[in-house]
């Protein structure tokens, strides 16, 4: 499959399914610093997907996905707090967890691909 836009990037649906799902926890806090951190957090994971795939290089497709995984890592550490001062149950915790995991997952994995891609074509052209 050819991806052609940055809705068909598995990591980028997993980062969605992540902010929403964040966002609906955290909806009603009271603890605005907490809930603003965090949704931040989960929001510019999915969207510096969108923006490194829309940036048109893998170069810089590969530096977005890097802060996106880094921001799914954020979450992921402040679930742990979350969860460890009841403002969510642990279920929702390991939720949190297992997304931020597949998002990391997910981002190296295509890095990974895109710098052997990168490295094919400047081989080819030496």
């Amino acid at each position: 499959m050819h991806i052609t836009k940055f809705e068909d990037v598995i990591a980028w649906q997993k980062a969605k399914e992540l902010t929403l799902l964040v966002y609906g926890l955290f909806y009603e806090s009271k603890d605005y610093s907490f809930k603003d951190q965090i949704t931040r957090a989960a929001l510019s994971s999915m969207n510096n997907i969108a923006e490194g795939f829309d940036r048109g290089t893998d170069k810089e497709l590969i530096y977005f996905l890097q802060i996106s995984r880094g921001s799914s890592s954020e979450v992921r550490s402040m679930s742990y707090v979350a969860e460890a001062i009841n403002y969510i149950t642990k279920e929702q915790q390991q939720k949190i967890e297992k997304l931020t995991l597949d998002i990391a997952n997910l981002t190296s994995g295509f890095i990974t691909k895109l710098r052997q891609v990168t490295n094919d074509k400047q081989q080819k052209t030496s």
